[in-house]
């Protein structure tokens, strides 16, 4: 096995493998493998829905819990598993649930509710950040469900919260972040933040994420082909999702009805045709590349070879 091969297979640690010539550019530059609605493993089926919203109503009837779980579900694996395989970037949704006797506790939501609540999650992240110390992870927060009373008050909690859990572990937005300078500092998680009021040191903002809201993969290799050539950031983390999207009105019952599929069934047909796509973008400079079920069909090893390719 080639030298370049082997450090492609050796996942766990791709970071820590990657050339000495990759080691001081900045990250935002670097191909980086990411999973989207990374927490829709842990799906709850005695959850209400909470999208879209004209599945709300539906929420006490259990088979439309079920059915929602089915078309929910992106992701096979749980976060630990996903870091294992080289996942760099979560895309976490958080939502207070109405009711909840804790009012400050917060869980992942991606159509239904988790069951794991998000300090349980984050801690497991940062024993694994703790243990891959070169290895540079990006945390998307976003959506933040549930928020409408005491609004603010739920923000500091959670803010405070991820500082007090991720503490000098986090690299601040105020600095660019290469490799070298994250391992310089001892400092490998970063936290995008995806909330207009936040004006935290510690926490970046809002990470563009660019996807083409469609079912067609050829559509979404369109519109991100469209973002690399007129719309990339510069000097900033964006991503481009390979994600396929349910409709958001009622042709949504023209998937959700079929009896024998599911969303993961369906993603996995579009994905060798997706990574194609991603195998082609060798010169294009794609940040962060998102996907569902990451663990297939060796997306991660497509994505981190492109920086393999960047070096030579």
């Amino acid at each position: 096995m080639s030298a370049e091969a082997e450090q492609v297979t050796e996942l766990s640690d791709w970071m820590s493998r990657l050339p000495a010539g990759l080691h001081n550019i900045p990250l935002f530059q670097l191909a980086i493998p990411g999973s989207h609605d990374s927490m829709s493993y842990d799906l709850d089926m005695d959850s209400f829905i909470i999208e879209p919203a004209h599945l709300k109503r539906f929420s006490r009837v259990y088979g439309a819990r079920k059915v929602m779980h089915k078309w929910a579900t992106t992701q096979e694996e749980n976060i630990t598993r996903q870091l294992d395989a080289g996942v760099r970037y979560l895309d976490l949704r958080i939502i207070r649930k109405p009711n909840d006797k804790e009012p400050a506790r917060f869980y992942f939501h991606h159509g239904l509710c988790t069951k794991t609540d998000v300090e349980s999650v984050l801690r497991l992240i940062r024993d694994w950040a703790e243990t891959h110390p070169k290895e540079i992870l990006i945390l998307a927060l976003s959506h933040f469900e549930g928020f409408d009373q005491h609004v603010e008050e739920l923000h500091v909690h959670l803010i405070n919260l991820i500082k007090t859990i991720f503490g000098t572990k986090l690299f601040h937005r105020s600095d660019t972040p290469t490799l070298q300078s994250c391992w310089d500092k001892g400092r490998n998680i970063i936290v995008s933040y995806d909330y207009p009021g936040n004006q935290q040191l510690d926490l970046w903002g809002k990470i563009p994420y660019y996807y083409a809201n469609t079912m067609d993969p050829a559509k979404v290799e369109s519109e991100l082909c469209r973002v690399l050539e007129k719309a990339r950031p510069s000097h900033c983390f964006f991503v481009c999702g390979l994600n396929l999207t349910l409709p958001e009105d009622s042709t949504i019952f023209r998937y959700v009805l079929w009896p024998r599929e599911n969303f993961t069934k369906v993603i996995r047909r579009s994905l060798p045709e997706l990574l194609q796509w991603v195998r082609q973008q060798t010169g294009r400079s794609p940040n962060i590349i998102a996907s569902d079920v990451v663990t297939r069909d060796n997306f991660v090893a497509t994505v981190v070879q492109l920086n393999h390719s960047k070096n030579k």
